[in-house]
């Protein structure tokens, strides 16, 4: 027999606080947490099978859940990979945000995280397909924004990125001539994001530069 949280042990006001904290929590991940993260917001494992149950949690994934208030967000399994990473180091980055802004023709299935070189996981996180890739150069606060619910590199830091990653010259191309045209990045914030890359980097960027400028004059 399935017996309930037993609510008459735990006070009204604990009850409030535990759900104020794993909300506010969830609220800057997109309405997404992990069973750790309840955990330590002061719930028990039977507490959590319970929410799913009386149907306040979404069980999204193994240890990955959703506040029921939030809508399903696109690219869940992105949003995981972020969040059992560690949102508050973890960024996503590379073909991934490329793919999040929608200056790639198609999204790959790896997911690219980037983290500090002195905050790599000891582990790797428990999700396939996810690519950590570490810098000595963290993004400033103003190469970083929120986009469905995660950290994302820039556009201009996400280009660039790709490119010194090895990303397909004509993927880079692409990108440049989207980003240009629908006015995400400006030509001077792209030099300026390339300026202390590698040669072929720079050199890169601006060639896809040009192109994009040569094609809105043809």
């Amino acid at each position: 027999m399935y017996i309930r949280e037993d609510k008459m042990r735990e006070p009204a006001p604990l009850r409030s606080r535990k759900r104020r904290r794993l909300f506010e929590l969830a609220a800057t991940q997109g309405g997404y947490f992990t069973a750790a993260q309840a955990r330590a917001a002061g719930y028990t494992p039977r507490s959590i099978t319970y929410h799913v149950r009386a149907g306040h949690f979404e069980r999204v994934g193994r240890g990955f859940y959703r506040l029921v208030e939030f809508p399903a967000l696109p690219h869940e399994d992105v949003i995981a990979a972020w969040v059992r990473v560690g949102p508050d180091r973890a960024i996503v980055s590379h073909d991934t945000a490329l793919a999040l802004y929608e200056l790639a023709p198609s999204r790959s299935r790896q997911i690219h995280i980037l983290v500090p070189r002195d905050h790599r996981p000891r582990r790797r996180p428990a999700l396939p397909a996810v690519r950590i890739h570490t810098t000595s150069r963290p993004p400033a606060p103003d190469e970083v924004v929120r986009r469905f619910g995660v950290r994302v590199t820039a556009p201009a830091r996400t280009i660039v990125d790709a490119a010194e990653a090895g990303a397909d010259p004509a993927v880079i191309v692409e990108a440049v001539g989207r980003a240009l045209g629908t006015g995400l990045v400006s030509a001077d914030e792209l030099r300026a994001a390339s300026e202390h890359r590698s040669g072929r980097v720079r050199n890169l960027i601006r060639r896809a530069i040009a192109e994009a400028e040569y094609a809105t004059i043809r």
